[in-house]
């Protein structure tokens, strides 16, 4: 691919957007308090200091280092790999791009607050997804798309072969 590190624009845009949804939650909605948006959605600012699924939030501590951490080497090996694709991988591309950016869009928020600010709040039934935000939709995006990509390229692979 040439010049593959130009995808990193998606990236920068991609952490500008979550920062700036993280602000506007956090300027606007009362902690813990929800705001109904629609009858299965709610905008409900929280504060996570674990990792998906609020996992090791009850840790003393030592885990938003360690998540910080994990995103700075993801993030690097991410890019990297990007540096590797070839032209006809756009796909692959966009993903690593949507991961390196929403790892560090979290990433600032641990740094700064100690914490991941989420505000999107899924419901059903009395059942509530946990509370995510733009850089978790990023970095599922992206893994969504890795998938695709490895299983469909596994295909075409086979048929330029067979």
């Amino acid at each position: 691919m040439q010049r593959p590190l130009r995808w990193l624009w998606l990236a920068a845009a991609w952490i500008l957007l979550d920062l700036g949804t993280k602000a506007l939650a956090t300027s606007l909605l009362s902690y813990g308090q929800p705001v109904e948006v629609l009858p299965f959605f709610n905008l409900t600012l929280l504060h996570n200091t674990g990792a998906a699924f609020s996992f090791l939030a009850d840790s003393p501590g030592w885990q938003r280092w360690f998540f910080a951490i994990v995103a700075v080497g993801a993030s690097i090996g991410l890019t990297y790999w990007m540096t590797r694709l070839k032209r006809d991988e756009p796909l692959l591309a966009i993903s690593l791009a949507l991961i390196i950016g929403g790892a560090l869009g979290n990433l600032y928020d641990r740094l700064v607050h100690g914490y991941v600010v989420d505000f999107l709040s899924f419901h059903v039934a009395g059942w509530y997804y946990p509370a995510f935000n733009v850089a978790d939709i990023g970095i599922t995006l992206g893994a969504i798309g890795l998938i695709w990509e490895s299983i469909f390229e596994g295909r075409k692979q086979a048929r330029r072969r067979g």
